[in-house]
């Protein structure tokens, strides 16, 4: 199947994040090569692209440092500068961005179950996970 056919398929109405990408069955998956090999990381399953995206964003943060910045898919997100140390290992890498991923899909699963509903979910005050302004509004720093 060429790439094209690929994003038509899974990504209609979404926009196409970089290390993600869509399942048949219609989860977003999101993985990572590892500098300086050809390993993959995996970072997890979710069920919104960006939470998938936000777990890619935070891995290669982790992994590539501030200088990936212009690489990421939610560029103004702040990343910690304590996320960095260069010395992170792999498994706290796929930790520190699965959680924050979850995190974030979370949002979005109950910002849609609230707007399915049609009312407002009083325990998050607000129903929208950005914040309502189209900006993600979380914080990694939590999840490291």
């Amino acid at each position: 199947m060429s790439g094209h056919e690929e994003s038509s398929r899974c990504g209609e109405g979404h926009r196409k994040y970089a290390g993600v990408r869509q399942r048949k069955w219609g989860k977003w998956v999101s993985e990572i090569r590892v500098p300086g090999t050809q390993e993959r990381l995996w970072l997890g399953s979710y069920s919104s692209p960006e939470g998938a995206a936000i777990a890619h964003d935070v891995a290669m943060y982790c992994l590539r440092g501030p200088s990936a910045s212009d690489k990421l898919n939610f560029p103004l997100q702040r990343m910690p500068s304590v996320v960095f140390t260069g010395d992170m290992s792999l498994q706290s890498v796929q930790k520190a961005a699965s959680d924050a991923g979850m995190a974030v899909d979370a949002s979005f699963v109950a910002s849609r179950s609230v707007q399915e509903d049609g009312g407002s979910d009083s325990r998050h005050g607000n129903a929208r996970p950005d914040g309502g302004d189209g900006c993600l509004s979380i914080s990694v720093d939590d999840y490291l």
